[in-house]
C-alpha cells in the first residue's frame, strides 16, 4: 500500500470514511504464513472477500529479493461447520477444497484440489499457493518457514497453477467449493460421505431462452466466485431480460394468469450483477412489471432485499407488522408464496420510493394500468 494513504486516511475531514467505507484488508497488518520469519516480506496486490472466504494475491520476497508470486485462500467455514454438526461431527483440523482459477489467457487457467489447514492466528482454514518453493541459488529458507512447506502443506506449490501464478495480475476469477476431509480428525474414522459447502447449491440467471420461466435460464454453479475485476460499467438497457410467468405465486393465487398468450402475468428481470458481487451480496437487478401485472407477494427468510423505484407507479404490499410507521395504512389479505394468506399493508409506490425488507419481512408489487413500473433491487444473505 502506498504510504501516502496513511496521511490522507488520518486527516480529520476523512474520519467519516472510517465508518462509511471500511478499509480493505490490504490496508491492515495481516498474518501470512511466512511472516513468522523477518526474512520474508509479502507485497499484497489485491484482496477479495465473499461470504466467509478471503483470497489474497501478490508477491513474496526473501531477504529483500523477489522470490515468487502467491495466492492465499482463507475460509472461515461457517456453512461447513453447520453441515458437519448436522452429521454429528465437529469441525476438523483440515478442510479440502476444489478450486478453479481463470486467467485472462484461458490457456493459463487450471483446476486443482487443495487441503486447507486451521490457523488460530486468523481463525480460518487457509493455504498459500506459491509459484515455487525453491530458494534462490546460494540461499535457503528459514527453518520456521521450511517446516510449513510441501505437498498439501500450509505453503504449497501446485504445478498446474504455475502458468496462472506467473502472470498473477491477470488472474481474473477464483471458483471455490469446500468439503470435509476424508477422516474425522478427532477419532480417525473414515467419513463415508463428506459434507460439501458449495454456496448453498448456488446458481445464477442468464437470458438463454425467451420463454417465461424457462429452466434453461438457471445456470447451476455450486461454488463460490471470487472476482478480481476492479470495476464494472453496465448499460442496463443492453442487458437482455429474463422473463418470468407468475413469479412467486402458488397455483391457487388469484393473481395468476396461465392463459399462455400475450396477456400472461409475465415480468422481466435484467440481471445486472450476480456472482461478481462480494461479501454476502447475491444480486443486483432491474425489474420491469408491465401495466397491470404482479410480482407475487413473498416472504424473505435468511435474506434482505431493497427495492428502489425508478419509474412508473403501482401498489406495494408489505407485512402487517413489518414497518410500525405504516400502522394507519389499510390492510388487505394477500396470498403469500409458499406460506398462505396473510394480512398485508397496501400502499401506493412511485419513482423515488424505497422498500427495504429484512429477514422475515413480506413484500410484493402490482403495476398500475398505465405501467410499466420499474425498480432496481439488491439482495444479500443475512449473517
Amino acid at each position: 500500500m502506498n504510504p501516502a494513504f496513511d496521511a490522507i486516511f488520518e486527516r480529520p475531514e476523512n474520519q467519516v470514511f472510517h465508518v462509511v467505507f471500511y478499509p480493505d484488508r490490504i490496508y491492515h497488518a495481516q498474518y501470512l504464513n511466512a511472516t513468522r520469519s523477518t526474512r520474508y516480506e509479502y507485497v499484497v496486490h489485491e484482496v477479495r472477500t465473499t461470504a466467509d472466504i478471503t483470497v489474497l494475491k501478490g508477491q513474496v520476497k526473501l531477504d529483500g529479493t523477489r522470490l515468487c508470486n502467491f495466492l492465499r485462500v482463507e475460509y472461515r467455514a461457517g456453512r461447513l461447520v453447520e453441515l458437519s454438526r448436522q452429521n454429528g461431527r465437529l469441525a476438523h483440523d483440515t478442510v479440502k477444497a476444489w478450486m478453479r482459477v481463470e486467467h485472462q489467457d484461458p490457456a493459463r487457467s487450471a483446476e486443482v484440489e487443495l487441503r486447507l489447514h486451521l490457523c488460530r492466528w486468523t481463525d480460518s482454514w487457509q493455504v498459500e499457493l506459491w509459484e515455487t518453493l525453491e530458494a534462490p541459488a546460494g540461499s535457503a529458507h528459514h527453518i520456521q518457514v521450511l517446516d510449513q512447506m510441501g505437498y498439501e502443506a500450509p505453503i504449497t506449490c501446485r504445478p498446474e497453477l504455475g502458468p496462472a501464478l506467473a502472470e498473477i495480475k491477470a488472474l481474473r476469477h477464483v471458483h471455490l467449493a469446500f468439503r470435509e476431509p476424508e477422516r474425522d480428525s478427532l477419532n480417525g474414522a473414515t467419513i463415508a460421505a463428506p459434507a460439501w459447502d458449495n454456496n448453498f447449491l448456488r446458481s445464477h440467471q442468464e437470458p438463454r431462452d425467451p420463454t417465461p420461466s424457462s429452466h434453461l435460464n438457471t445456470i447451476e454453479d455450486k461454488s463460490y466466485l471470487v472476482d478480481f475485476q476492479r470495476g464494472f460499467f453496465v448499460d442496463t438497457k443492453a442487458v437482455a431480460p429474463v422473463r418470468y410467468r407468475n413469479a412467486m405465486m402458488d397455483s391457487d393465487n388469484p393473481d395468476r394468469d396461465d392463459r399462455g398468450g400475450p396477456l400472461d402475468n409475465v415480468i422481466e428481470m435484467r440481471w445486472v450483477l450476480q456472482r461478481e458481487l462480494g461479501a454476502q451480496l447475491v444480486f443486483f437487478h432491474e425489474v420491469t412489471i408491465p401495466a397491470g401485472k404482479v410480482e407475487g407477494t413473498h416472504q424473505h427468510n435468511g435474506s434482505e432485499e431493497l427495492y428502489n423505484f425508478v419509474s412508473g407507479s403501482g401498489i406495494a404490499h408489505m407485512g402487517e407488522h413489518d414497518d410500525p410507521a405504516l400502522a394507519a395504512v389499510p390492510l388487505v389479505e394477500r396470498h403469500i408464496f409458499g406460506v398462505g394468506v396473510k394480512q398485508c399493508r397496501e400502499l401506493p409506490v412511485r419513482a423515488g420510493h424505497v422498500i427495504f425488507t429484512k429477514s422475515g419481512g413480506i413484500h410484493g408489487i402490482r403495476a398500475d394500468d398505465a405501467g410499466p413500473l420499474v425498480f432496481v433491487a439488491f439482495l444479500y444473505h443475512t449473517s
